[in-house]
């Protein structure tokens, strides 16, 4: 695997907000307005600061879950005490990473194309910016919940931005005949991708590990689709990797590498690049950023008793 995990400990002070909303900003239609405040929680990782944003929720039922029976995994998220009975609760977090010189975006969120999301340009508003304001979007791959807020409404959100995509996920959703072929659940995200690159025609298609400024790495980690990547934040001992979808809560990691998602394209991928990344982290003691865990998503693998599990870190009032 592409990717080389070290022993790094985070080490600066680490903040948790929770700000009122300052402006709301243009969101798809059918986005919820937000009932309370917009949820921030922010980071130091070197002369970077990381801070994790919020676009919202979904519930995605137990069937979404290949590899383990829906009653396997409503099983776990009772143990988990986060049952629900619409399904495994997907959080939509982005992350905005900032070194005084530029703004740097990981995804965009769903704005409003599932679920109850659309919150990102408030959340970015309660920290007093505007999209226009953002320098680059890095997207970890092309599922309409990555890359809907870059094109809500149709229109070119981040009109400042270098977009970011690896270029074997572009071959793939602008494919007419793999759209032609792919379920009705995945025609969202073609049309989705076929805006961002009618929409961004300046995109910058990268393939695999890809450096795009000092301290901040694209990472490959391709199986939940063919150019799905990672993004790795470092600046001296210091360091976090954003993997996007390879977790999902309730299943990952506590019920084994092999429990796939609906939405994945290659599972048998999928599963072997989870298998190679989760004991590494683990032994590695990784600060890990991921997109669908419960909010801000930040954690460690770690090793228990021969079983891998999640552990949220210890991110909130730190000196």
């Amino acid at each position: 695997m592409a990717v080389s995990l070290s022993r790094r400990a985070l080490g600066l002070g680490l903040s948790a907000l929770a700000l009122p909303v300052a402006a709301q900003g243009a969101r798809a239609a059918s986005s919820p307005s937000p009932a309370g405040p917009v949820p921030l929680a922010q980071i130091k990782v070197g002369r970077f600061t990381v801070t994790a944003l919020a676009d919202g929720h979904a519930d995605m039922p137990y069937t979404y879950f290949p590899g383990r029976t829906p009653e396997q995994v409503e099983a776990a998220a009772k143990a988990q005490f986060t049952a629900r009975p619409s399904g495994v609760r997907f959080v939509f977090n982005q992350y905005l990473v900032e070194d005084g010189t530029s703004r740097v975006l990981i995804d965009a969120g769903p704005a409003g194309t599932i679920g109850q999301t659309g919150l990102l340009p408030a959340a970015l508003a309660a920290r007093n910016l505007r999209p226009d304001q953002i320098d680059a979007v890095i997207v970890t791959h092309m599922h309409q919940d990555h890359l809907g807020g870059l094109v809500a409404g149709g229109k070119r959100t981040f009109p400042n931005a270098e977009v970011y995509v690896d270029r074997r996920d572009v071959a793939h959703w602008t494919d007419p005949a793999k759209q032609a072929g792919a379920p009705d659940y995945l025609q969202t995200s073609f049309r989705l991708s076929s805006d961002l690159v009618r929409l961004y025609p300046r995109l910058q298609a990268t393939q695999g590990d890809h450096q795009i400024a000092r301290g901040v790495s694209l990472v490959d980690l391709t199986g939940h689709t063919p150019g799905h990547i990672g993004v790795r934040i470092e600046d001296g001992s210091e360091s976090l990797i954003m993997v996007s979808d390879m977790l999902f809560p309730v299943v990952h990691p506590s019920l084994g590498t092999d429990v796939n998602f609906l939405f994945e394209q290659d599972r048998p991928a999928a599963h072997a690049m989870r298998a190679r990344f989760f004991p590494r982290a683990a032994e590695a003691g990784s600060l890990i950023a991921a997109t669908h865990m419960p909010f801000p998503g930040l954690g460690r693998i770690v090793a228990e008793g021969g079983r891998l599990r999640w552990a949220p870190a210890d991110w909130a009032y730190q000196d």
